[in-house]
């Protein structure tokens, strides 16, 4: 048996990271990164409000305990996307105010 002694020439090193940066400025990775803040801030009030117990629960355990954070991201996610407290939107309106590609002409003048 013969070695195969073609060479082998390295390709570029792949990081698994994207050198791809276009779609990082689009409005729409804007808006959806402003709903998950949302959802992040809605749940941590939740998560808050749940902690400050007012009376000692009935029914008491871990599994109770899980099964309501679980609840409650999923409710804080529902309310960031149907009826959202608005600071989400007033920070993707922040940030779109610095990135000039982003801003709409049309919006900024005067009617």
């Amino acid at each position: 048996m013969s070695a195969i002694t073609t060479p082998i020439t390295p390709a570029a090193p792949t990081t698994g990271i994207s050198t791809d940066t276009s779609r990082l400025k689009s409005k729409d990775n804007l808006d959806k990164a402003g709903q998950q803040f949302e959802a992040v801030f809605t749940g941590m009030m939740l998560k808050s409000m749940r902690q400050a117990k007012l009376a000692n629960p009935l029914f008491d355990s871990k599994a109770i305990d899980t099964f309501t954070d679980m609840q409650d991201g999923l409710v804080a996610k529902s309310m960031a996307e149907h009826t959202p407290l608005g600071i989400g939107k007033a920070m993707t309106d922040f940030l779109a105010r610095s990135q000039s590609d982003l801003n709409d002409p049309a919006a900024d003048s005067p009617p």
